[in-house]
């Protein structure tokens, strides 16, 4: 099981960047970063050049070479991609042909609304939390109690 921590701080830097897409009526994406030598902890937001429409979302190539760039320069690796959706929060078709991150264990969390609802103290009730398993199915994870994936710090 793997399970991040993420401050709060970066939280609400990441609902805020979430919501640019939301005021334009479109989906959007971000990553949390952490170091290669401590995956477990968020370090920082990237906002990846990214397509958008209300029901989708893109990284194209320049954009992925970007961000393989900034991976190597400063050895960090994704801990998580977070996009939203125009309504309820889950994992979409498109969810699963477009997401960055396909190693077993890896999380992409959903918010509904657009963010637009969403604070960092309701994050955790609000997002659909999925995990990549060894089959390549993602599966929705808790974002509470021993199972959780997740743990937003102070």
């Amino acid at each position: 099981m793997k399970r991040i921590t993420c401050p709060w701080a970066t939280v609400a830097q990441t609902l805020e960047l979430l919501r640019t897409g939301g005021a334009a009526g479109h989906e959007h994406v971000v990553l949390w970063l952490a170091a290669a030598s401590r995956p477990e902890i968020v370090a920082e937001v990237y906002d990846p050049e990214q397509v958008t429409a209300r029901d989708r979302f893109r990284i194209p190539p320049s954009g992925m070479l970007a961000l393989s760039g900034r991976l190597r320069a400063d050895r960090l690796r994704v801990a998580a991609q977070i996009h939203t959706h125009p309504g309820p929060a889950f994992h979409s078709e498109a969810d699963n042909e477009w997401a960055i991150v396909r190693h077993v264990g890896a999380l992409s969390l959903v918010l509904p609304r657009f963010a637009a609802t969403t604070d960092p103290d309701s994050f955790l009730d609000d997002a659909m939390t999925y995990e990549l398993s060894a089959a390549g199915a993602w599966l929705h994870v808790p974002n509470r109690g021993t199972d959780a994936r997740l743990e937003i710090t102070p």
